[in-house]
């Protein structure tokens, strides 16, 4: 801890609050189950722009439900983004022998499999609430690689650092050059990676829940350069605090095609799938459609679309998919 920005006095009152965190981890999980589910419930009622989002979000990909039932998938889904939260000091702290007995494996033969034949790896993780404690599960085993987006608050982002590498494991900024990844996947670590939030003005439209989103394309990228096998990865917070649950999917297939299109509405298709087995522990609050194809009207009210978002650079490595300079093509660019 280097940088003397860390203790400047605007940031004491989150260092007083760590212990606290910290001491929360240690809780029962299905302590912090009850206690997260009734936060949650709070959250609901008075978080109403991420309520709304949440809401919209979930109308937009099930249309098939009532209004009344997408009422209650949003209120579940805030217990738990309550949970989620509330397992903040397990995620920076959390011990090797506890972590094993929370964590069980629902078809692990997939990646055993993958292992023994010494593949390269990519695990497709989308944005569930326990990936966090997934990632650290993973990466307990054998070090493993992921990408990071740095935090504007510098201490919240050395915490963060810190707890997802506490196993060891390799983090790379977003924007860093694309070579250390491709050569860290090369020499046999897995890639956890997670690519389902808006690429901003990056990315393709290909079809989630049957909607054109703006997606970054580069798990095909990846895949054809580090002749990769490309595996779902899904975390499931069990009922009641039963433990987590890492569901590993059949690898995809044929994956990449060299169609860059087709690869990516794919992985968008194999996310959806995981969506559909667990709706209320995916990440709903986020303007996942916030970005429209020309022409096409917003799918958010205005008074969402103009909440205050700090923007930031487009990342080197997710954008170099949807630059025509580094496509597949001009690999050698790149590298």
């Amino acid at each position: 801890m280097s940088d003397h920005r860390l203790f400047q006095p605007r940031y004491w009152p989150i260092w007083f609050a760590v212990p606290c965190i910290l001491a929360s981890g240690l809780l029962p999980l299905p302590v912090l189950w009850g206690l997260g589910t009734a936060l949650g419930r709070l959250a609901y009622h008075l978080a109403g722009s991420r309520r709304r989002i949440a809401r919209r979000n979930i109308e937009l990909c099930f249309p098939e439900l009532s209004a009344k039932e997408i009422d209650q998938l949003t209120k579940k889904h805030f217990s738990c983004l309550g949970l989620g939260l509330l397992t903040t000091g397990m995620n920076w702290g959390i011990s090797r022998r506890r972590l094993k007995k929370l964590v069980h494996f629902y078809n692990r033969s997939y990646y055993d499999q993958a292992l023994a034949e010494k593949r390269n790896i990519i695990l497709l993780a989308p944005h569930f609430l326990g990936l966090e404690l997934g990632g650290l599960a993973i990466g307990m085993e054998r070090e493993a690689l992921s990408l990071y987006k740095k935090l504007h608050n510098p201490v919240v982002d050395h915490l963060v650092r810190r707890g997802r590498t506490h196993f060891g494991g390799v983090l790379l900024e977003r924007n860093a050059p694309l070579r250390p990844l491709i050569r860290l996947l090369r020499q046999g670590l897995p890639f956890y990676y997670l690519p389902d939030q808006s690429p901003g003005g990056q990315g393709l439209f290909v079809p989630f829940f049957g909607i054109p989103t703006a997606t970054f394309p580069m798990l095909s990228r990846f895949a054809q350069l580090a002749d990769a096998v490309v595996i779902p990865c899904f975390t499931r917070f069990m009922p009641y605090g039963r433990g987590l649950e890492i569901i590993f999917g059949p690898p995809l297939n044929p994956f990449p095609t060299g169609d860059l299109l087709a690869d990516t509405t794919l992985m968008n298709q194999t996310i959806e799938e995981g969506i559909r087995l667990m709706p209320e522990q995916y990440f709903w609050v986020h303007r996942r459609f916030k970005r429209r194809p020309e022409g096409e009207p917003p799918l958010y009210d205005q008074q969402l679309l103009k909440r205050k978002v700090k923007r930031k650079k487009h990342p080197r490595v997710e954008a170099a998919g949807s630059n025509k300079k580094n496509s597949a093509g001009g690999k050698g660019k790149v590298l």
